[in-house]
């Protein structure tokens, strides 16, 4: 069992599996303010939340993980480069995580932030903000590396069968999937460049700074959680 959910206030996509011989399931990337929806989910699926995992830590939302791991007992994991140590599972490359008969592995694809990973799962991946349809993240903040980006995608991701699908961790254009073929041929930021014109151009994007991430970055090192969350919960 697989859905996709979307939270509109962040345009972030949150993705959530379930085994169906277990019930064991897990969430990627969940978002706090959706946690009602994960609670009915689960219980309309007749599942048990194993893990809340992150592709990184988000400076646009506050992830819902440590909420759930409150309300749940369930893991959080993100990767060990993060700077997270609250969370339950460090991840690093390679890593698998077993729902069930289901292997979700761990590729690590940093450059968007040093601790960006992407899972594979059968035949997808979830690729976090590493790369989006017809995109990719920004690399100005959170250790973030435009060479370091170029080279997880291109030696990692598109390592992968061309017919492997893509789901990013946000669209601001109603996309929900794509392959890796075709963001190899079509994607305008990687398409046909080479390594040093990927550089100059996410060198010269001059973006504004995320709204939330004064708040988001710190808090989602802990989880999403603090002790007034603890005590409303």
């Amino acid at each position: 069992m697989f859905k996709q959910l979307f939270d509109s206030e962040s345009s972030t996509y949150t993705y959530f599996i379930v085994d169906e011989t277990s019930r064991e399931a897990l969430l990627i990337d969940p978002v706090a303010s959706q946690i009602n929806i994960y609670m009915e989910l689960l219980a309309s699926s007749n599942a048990q939340l194993k893990y809340a995992i992150e592709t990184h830590v988000h400076a646009d939302h506050i992830t819902a993980s440590g909420q759930l791991r409150e309300k749940l007992a369930v893991q959080t994991g993100v990767s060990a480069l993060c700077g997270a140590e609250s969370a339950d599972l460090q991840l690093k490359h390679n890593d698998i995580l077993m729902l069930g008969a289901q292997q979700i592995k761990v590729i690590a694809t940093p450059g968007h932030t040093a601790g960006s990973v992407s899972y594979v799962w059968n035949d997808r991946i979830f690729t976090g903000d590493a790369l989006l349809i017809n995109g990719c993240g920004r690399t100005d903040f959170q250790g973030g590396d435009a060479g370091v980006l170029y080279d997880s995608i291109t030696q990692k991701i598109f390592s992968l069968p061309d017919e492997t699908l893509i789901y990013p961790a946000h669209d601001y254009h109603g996309k929900r999937v794509s392959c890796v073929g075709q963001e190899k041929s079509m994607n305008t930021r990687l398409a046909n460049q080479t390594r040093a014109q990927f550089i100059a151009m996410m060198n010269a994007l001059d973006l504004p700074k995320p709204k939330m991430i004064d708040m988001a970055v710190p808090l989602n090192r802990k989880c999403g959680i603090t002790e007034e969350t603890i005590k409303q919960g």
